[in-house]
């Protein structure tokens, strides 16, 4: 009989012990379902994409809040950001969006979407991307990484650099070159990103690129653009030697500096605005890169455009993208207050739209 109670209890205990299992089990299943994020990685959703109005086709697009599968590392270049990534770009998004919204700004971050917008715009229909050029941020790799897309050449080692700039060549058709129709449904159904640095930076490294190195033998932006800016804003005429960074900022802060632009033409997309060059209030873009933090930023955009597994982007030679707020600061010493203060003033836009902090020399 002991032996009886005995056993009765041990099965009383055991079934116990199922239950209080079981239910922790429906527990957490009922947690896991409640707190799961609805928009979560699923493979086949496509990135955030915040809503804004498309002016080429003036209607209003649907707001899309899916996210990418999931954010895993390609190559070696992702870091122990893996986890911020998604939440840093809905953070850009964010404050685009607001400050487009911002009326006292809005001469300074809106733009007609023209042809010279859709001209930076580079097309890779066969997996529906859109890139918006702007220079003196890595853009040469990225074209790259499209023209690997686009099946023009089968790796980016392949590919000879003098064909990358040359349009007629590389493969990479403009969002220019397609009927109005055609440019709506792309701006509307494609991926599309563009990168982005501090704006003061990148002027540097235009005007180094263009006027003091020019590794790429452009003689027009020293032969023909150089005098021009002389001419006009050089305050010694007696002065002959070449372009100097102070000739340069004066031209970029004049509010009158469009009458050069019309005679330098497409050549000035090195220095033009970001707003100028991707109309970012007018085209909703899926992502926004920065040059600053490209190591994780490249990835992520790779994975978010669903391409991560064709091609990666090419090795960043190590710390070629951090800033540099000692050369920023060393170019601008010489530089009145004034002529800086008008640079900014052009350039407000792009530092507001894009979370760069006013630079310091500006504050004391």
């Amino acid at each position: 009989w002991l032996m009886s109670d005995n056993m009765h209890h041990q099965w009383l205990l055991l079934a116990a012990c199922f239950w209080v299992i079981f239910m922790f089990m429906v527990a957490s299943k009922f947690i896991t379902l409640t707190f799961k994020d609805p928009d979560g990685y699923s493979a086949k959703q496509e990135p955030l994409i915040l809503t804004a109005v498309t002016k080429v086709e003036e209607i209003h697009v649907p707001e899309e809040k899916h996210w990418p599968e999931e954010f895993q590392p390609t190559g070696k270049a992702f870091s122990g950001n893996l986890i911020r990534q998604p939440l840093v770009h809905m953070e850009r998004l964010e404050l685009l969006r607001n400050v487009c919204r911002d009326t006292a700004l809005r001469d300074l971050s809106h733009t007609a979407v023209s042809k010279f917008v859709l001209d930076r715009i580079f097309v890779c229909d066969k997996h529906k991307i859109l890139f918006c050029q702007t220079p003196k941020v890595g853009n040469t790799q990225w074209k790259k990484v499209l023209i690997v897309l686009n099946g023009a050449f089968s790796s980016i080692e392949e590919i000879p650099e003098n064909i990358v700039h040359d349009h007629e060549k590389n493969g990479l058709p403009r969002l220019s070159s397609f009927s109005d129709s055609e440019i709506k449904k792309r701006l509307n159904l494609y991926f599309k990103f563009f990168i982005v640095r501090d704006p003061f930076e990148r002027l540097i490294s235009a005007f180094k690129d263009k006027f003091v190195h020019n590794p790429r033998f452009e003689p027009w932006y020293r032969h023909e653009i150089a005098p021009g800016i002389i001419r006009k804003y050089r305050k010694n005429r007696t002065e002959t030697k070449g372009l100097q960074f102070e000739d340069f900022v004066r031209y970029l802060g004049d509010p009158n500096h469009r009458w050069l632009d019309v005679q330098f033409g497409d050549h000035i997309i090195h220095w033009v605005t970001y707003v100028e060059l991707c109309a970012p209030c007018e085209i909703t873009y899926s992502v926004i890169g920065h040059h600053e933090t490209l190591e994780d930023d490249a990835p992520y955009i790779l994975k978010a455009a669903g391409i991560d597994h064709l091609v990666s982007y090419p090795t960043i030679p190590p710390g070629i993208t951090v800033y540099n707020r000692t050369k920023v600061e060393r170019y601008f010493s010489g530089i009145s207050k004034r002529d800086i203060r008008r640079l900014y003033a052009r350039f407000e836009g792009d530092f507001k739209l894009f979370g760069y902090r006013e630079p310091d020399f500006l504050l004391n």
